[in-house]
Order: C-alpha cells, then structure tokens, then sequence
C-alpha cells in the first residue's frame, strides 16, 4: 500500500509530528466549513493572510533595495580608495604645505617638486580616511582626482586653481609701476 504525501514527509524530516497534526486539524476544520456553509471566516482568514503575504513581499524587496544600495555604495568607497592608493605621489619632505578643508586650515609637508606641482594645480589633495579623528590626506595627479570627484562627489578634493596670471582688468594700481629698488 503506497504511504500518503505526509508519511513520506515525516519520513523524510521535512516536517516533525506535531505540524502534521496540526496541518490535519486545519484541514478538518477547513473542510467542516466549508459542508457547513460557515466558510465566511475562512475567507476573512485567506484574505488577512493574501495582504499579510504581499505586505511582507512589499518590505521584503524594500530591504533588499537598501542592502544593494548599501553594497554599492562601499563598492564605491572601495574603488576611491583603490584608485588614491594606488596612484598616490610620495610627498614627504620639509616644506610646509597649507590648504583648507572645512573651513579650517590643514598642512602637509612636502618636497619643493610636489608644491610645485600643486601650487600650479598639477597636483591634488584628497582626504583618503578618517582615522582615530584624524584625516589621512594623499597627493594625486588631478585625473586621479577627475575620477574620484566621478565616484563620489562628496569626497573631499583640493586643486589649486592653475592660474598663475592674479591681474585683474579693473586694477585700480595697474597703472603705477613698481620701482626696482623697492625692498619688502
């Protein structure tokens, strides 16, 4: 004699002894119910339980959309910092470098060729990482810092601007000549 669906589960484990007794003592009532004609709680049941079904579908893709919103978003913290480490000028040396970033001023000491470079805007400063409450700054070429500014506009990035012409057309002092011996 073949066994039923719910042997062969409970043989199986998939399901224990106390949830086939409780499965067929739903089914009973479910079908008592319904020969009776008092099935109108069954609907309400099957009903609560079709909006309970698609309410947990609904929060169930919103978590999902931030877990990959998340994801992508340290994906991008990850490539900045692939992308600074990577291309990072080493800058150590003596002279003084001084730049903004929240409205307080910052300095970084750096070789004479690499304050070039900046002062002439070749050059960037970008804030790597925070760490312990202080800021990690790097040096990069300003197509690193192009990129970075690309992946996430909220990093921080210095350029110094690459004008080295300060005339203005409506200099008030244009006019006057500096004369040679003048000493500051």
């Amino acid at each position: 004699m073949a066994k039923s669906l719910q042997e062969q589960m409970l043989e199986m484990g998939l399901i224990n002894q106390k949830k086939a007794k409780k499965n067929a003592k739903e089914m009973k009532k479910t079908a008592h119910a319904k020969r009776t004609g008092n099935d109108e709680g069954i609907e309400d049941t099957a009903a609560a339980a079709e909006a309970a079904r698609k309410e947990k579908a609904a929060r169930d893709k919103e978590l999902n959309r931030q877990r990959e919103e998340a994801a992508k978003q340290k994906a991008i913290v990850a490539q900045v910092k692939q992308l600074i480490k990577t291309n990072a000028i080493d800058c150590d040396g003596e002279i003084k470098y001084n730049f903004v970033h929240d409205k307080k001023v910052k300095q970084m000491y750096v070789n004479q060729a690499v304050w070039d470079r900046l002062s002439r805007g070749q050059l960037a400063i970008i804030l790597l990482e925070v760490v312990k409450e202080e800021a990690v700054y790097k040096v990069v070429p300003v197509q690193v810092a192009d990129k970075v500014k690309q992946r996430d506009p909220e990093h921080y990035i210095m350029i110094a601007d690459a004008s080295g012409d300060v005339m203005e057309e409506d200099d008030p002092y244009a006019a006057y000549q500096i004369p040679d011996d003048l000493m500051w």
